[in-house]
């Protein structure tokens, strides 16, 4: 057991007695914070309670106003999906509605040419401006739809009208030049795609046509007859009424036909020498044939004569037989008669000679024929060159706007190449013929003299 001294009791015994009165100050002081915290917990709860029921209240009506108010932002996410949605139709309608009002816009534009290049040239002053006033109208960002459709059913009305009056026919006034040039004032009498114009003057009336490079109808005389016809047509509304089947087109084509003079003229410098050429062919070529077919040729049966007179002893009957033959065939013949009695290789050779030197006279001037059929095509091609080169000429100064500048080189370039071939073609079948004539007179005559030859020996051992 823990002994204490008496000392250190002594020492501690103050201390404990101070330390339990401070602890007692401690206590009393904690007892007295402690009632004041219970008092003002006691009156917080109090609060508390007085508070809390509000507050619950404040709450419950602030969690009902978020719902709505969430109930309201999903409607209004709702309403913005399906404005999103609608939006898109919308848009999609709207793109469509102008596909379709482009489209529209192009089948009108497009039926507005086509029908400007349906009517007549005497109804341009009247149906032009509506033509053009819609294609303005397309060819404007400004103009608004319903303008535009407006204006394209004005045109379709008009179209439509048009086509009415064409069926029953139409008279109206309208000015036309004349034949001579002359702008004159009349009626036009317009039914279907044919049109004629009636004046006071006869010479004035018939149909009327467009004209290249005239804004004004052209009329064309069809003669005293149909002129006097037109004219009554005009004035009363009834008559006759002269139709063109081919709607002015055989009128159009015999006004380009030209004679043949003027076609050549048409040909250029080059036409001279390729007609020259043609010509001279054509000439050489009939009085080569004329000269060949006079030539008489000995057959068979006239050289058994002849032979048949040497055998029998008659050289003269041999020679009148002969004397019959004129040209290259009878001096061959009469040559064989006279050195008749001389070998056969010298006969030979001399009747070999003979027609060597017939043979030049038979073809002269056939190689001209020959000429000129190598030559023509050649010209032609040189006046092609020469007309493409005068048309390329035109178009570096003029352009390619009016054709009209352009056909005087087109027409000497086409016609010298077809001249060239005209003269060509007939030189080269002439020149076959001829040729062919002189080796059948060659030929005879080269049969003649084997044949004369080959039966010469036993004529001279008759004579």
């Amino acid at each position: 057991m823990l002994k204490i001294k008496p000392w250190i009791l002594a020492a501690i015994l103050p201390l404990t007695q101070t330390l339990g009165q401070n602890l007692e100050d401690l206590q009393a002081g904690f007892q007295a914070d402690l009632d004041a915290a219970l008092e003002e917990l006691a009156k917080l709860q109090e609060t508390i309670s007085e508070e809390k029921i509000p507050l619950s209240k404040r709450l419950t009506e602030l969690e009902s106003e978020l719902i709505a108010e969430r109930f309201q932002l999903n409607k209004s996410e709702r309403e913005a999906d399906n404005r999103l949605v609608e939006l898109g139709s919308l848009k999609s309608q709207a793109k469509s509605l102008s596909d379709e009002q482009a489209y529209l816009k192009g089948l009108i534009s497009e039926y507005a040419e086509l029908f400007e290049t349906r009517i007549h040239i005497t109804e341009v002053d009247a149906i032009q401006p509506a033509i053009n006033e819609t294609r303005s109208r397309l060819q404007s960002p400004d103009t608004a739809p319903e303008v535009l459709a407006e204006q394209s059913v004005a045109l379709l009305h008009r179209s439509i009208d048009r086509l009415n009056q064409l069926i029953g026919g139409t008279i109206f006034d309208d000015q036309a030049l004349s034949p001579n040039g002359i702008l004159n004032q009349g009626k036009v009498v317009l039914a279907g795609p044919f049109a004629l114009f009636g004046s006071e003057k006869m010479e004035d009336s018939g149909l009327a046509q467009l004209q290249l490079g005239s804004a004004e109808p052209t009329v064309t005389y069809l003669g005293p007859d149909k002129a006097e016809r037109i004219g009554v047509l005009a004035g009363s509304g009834q008559g006759l009424f002269p139709v063109d089947p081919t709607i002015g087109n055989a009128l159009k084509i015999a006004a380009t036909e030209d004679n043949l003079i003027n076609h050549m003229k048409k040909g250029g410098p080059v036409m001279v020498p390729i007609v020259g050429l043609g010509l001279a062919a054509v000439m050489i070529a009939l009085l080569k044939w004329l000269q060949l077919s006079r030539i008489r040729l000995a057959g068979p049966a006239d050289l058994k004569l002849i032979l048949a007179h040497l055998k029998a002893g008659h050289p003269d009957k041999a020679s009148t037989h002969i004397a019959t033959f004129k040209g290259q065939v009878g001096d061959v013949l009469r040559s064989a008669l006279e050195h008749r009695s001389e070998s056969k290789e010298y006969l030979e050779e001399l009747m070999y000679e003979k027609m060597l030197s017939a043979k030049p006279a038979l073809e002269r001037f056939i190689a001209l024929i020959a000429l000129t059929a190598a030559t023509a095509p050649l010209l032609g091609l040189l006046g092609t060159v020469t007309g493409m080169i005068n048309t390329f000429n035109m178009i570096t100064v003029f352009g390619t706007g009016d054709p009209r500048m352009l056909s005087g080189g087109i027409s000497e370039a086409l016609i010298t190449t077809k001249f060239g071939l005209v003269v060509a073609v007939p030189a080269l079948i002439c020149h076959a013929f001829v040729t062919r004539k002189v080796k059948g007179v060659l030929g005879s005559m080269e049969q003649v003299s084997i044949g004369f030859i080959n039966g010469l020996p036993d004529a001279r051992k008759s004579d």
